[in-house]
């Protein structure tokens, strides 16, 4: 079978427009996590938006016409840098796409004098338009799979790469914080006023953010960028517990890390980077999770209190911040944490410090029961 490595990517985030500027803006301590009112919503709340002139700036810069939403615009713009570094174009039968998102164009439903057809609020059809643009020789996939999504979007392109279906995929990930985002996690009394701290005792809950980002998947060495990595196995798992509850002794999160490392027994990752929402269910169940696999040592950070949750992205953008904190042997701290908060013995990165790294284990967690994890290695 096929080795299948990640390559050139890109991150479009409140923090900046490239993985370089975001890799940066966390070095420096920075976050884009923000007090602000939203929408039609009378109360403030703790989000993480990208500046709307500043879209339309790169937009007008790359010749996107007006008849893109905005996440579409967001995510051509990405997409764009990704195949402009690599060389690779949709246009060719062996390139697939798959794009990653919660929630899409719902900010259609909200816009009723907007020039897009409401029809580009279905994930297919926003997929479809964004496909178009690059003239893509394949059906776009789009993969909606709560907040697992970006991660799984990453595995499944490794297996179909693997199965001999494609020889490139890009991936991409994308979600807008929206009036029915903030709403929904608003009703279940998720949301923090204040910046969010994963694993930390004083946890209140998610801020919500949003990002858009691309990575592209390869089985071509000649298309590899500098830090790229070998991409050694991925899983999903469903606990099966609760529509929005994770398991108490995270089963789930436990079985697809298990499955990950099924073949790779011998290895132990360098550095985690977790799902960690800063929710009081989800931090315990992935600490417990993470002490049952047998990973009490593993130095393990969340990167939420940078970015906020930005859904669909959120499996895309973390991995690829944590190729470049791989490539740079640095280990990026956990932003909001100062002090333990969960039963589970893990050790949460609390600075940022220099550390060899050779693998890292990157997991994600969903509404609906639904985890994810994918094991990484520097070549």
């Amino acid at each position: 079978m096929p080795e299948v490595f990640t390559s050139y990517h890109n991150i479009i985030s409140p923090l900046g427009f490239t993985t370089k500027d975001n890799y940066a803006a966390l070095l420096n301590n920075q976050s884009g996590i923000k007090n602000k009112s939203f929408g039609k919503l009378n109360d403030l709340f703790c989000l993480a938006t990208i500046e709307e002139e500043k879209i339309k700036e790169h937009a007008a810069k790359s010749g996107i016409p007006p008849n893109y939403t905005k996440l579409e615009t967001l995510s051509i713009l990405s997409i764009h840098d990704v195949l402009n570094q690599s060389g690779v174009s949709l246009k060719d039968k062996n390139t697939l796409f798959i794009y990653s998102t919660t929630k899409g164009n719902i900010d259609l439903l909200e816009h009723h004098k907007s020039i897009v057809p409401k029809e580009r609020s279905y994930l297919s059809k926003m997929a479809e338009a964004i496909g178009h643009y690059f003239e893509a020789a394949n059906e776009p996939l789009v993969i909606s799979n709560a907040c697992i999504s970006g991660l799984l979007a990453i595995v499944i392109a490794q297996r179909m790469i693997t199965e001999g279906l494609y020889e490139n995929i890009i991936v991409c990930g994308g979600d807008l914080v929206t009036e029915f985002t903030v709403s929904g996690f608003k009703s279940f009394n998720a949301l923090s006023n204040h910046p969010c701290k994963p694993f930390d005792a004083r946890r209140e809950g998610i801020n919500l953010g949003e990002a858009v980002s691309t990575l592209l998947i390869t089985k071509n060495k000649n298309l590899l960028s500098p830090g790229s990595t070998h991409i050694l196995n991925g899983a999903s798992a469903n606990d099966a517990n609760h529509i929005s509850g994770p398991s108490r002794n995270g089963d789930g999160l436990l079985l697809a890390i298990e499955k990950t490392f099924s073949k790779h027994k011998h290895i132990i990752p360098d550095t985690i980077n977790a799902h960690g929402t800063a929710t009081p269910y989800n931090d315990e169940m992935e600490s417990i999770a993470f002490e049952r696999a047998g990973l009490t040592h593993v130095p393990v950070n969340s990167l939420k209190g940078y970015y906020g949750h930005t859904l669909g992205a959120a499996g895309v953008l973390e991995t690829v911040i944590t190729l470049e904190a791989a490539q740079n042997n640095q280990l990026i701290k956990s932003a909001g944490f100062s002090e333990h908060g969960v039963s589970g013995k893990i050790s949460v990165i609390g600075d940022y410090k220099s550390s060899p790294i050779k693998t890292f284990l990157k997991t994600a967690s969903g509404f609906g029961g639904c985890n994810a994890a994918a094991l990484f290695s520097k070549l």
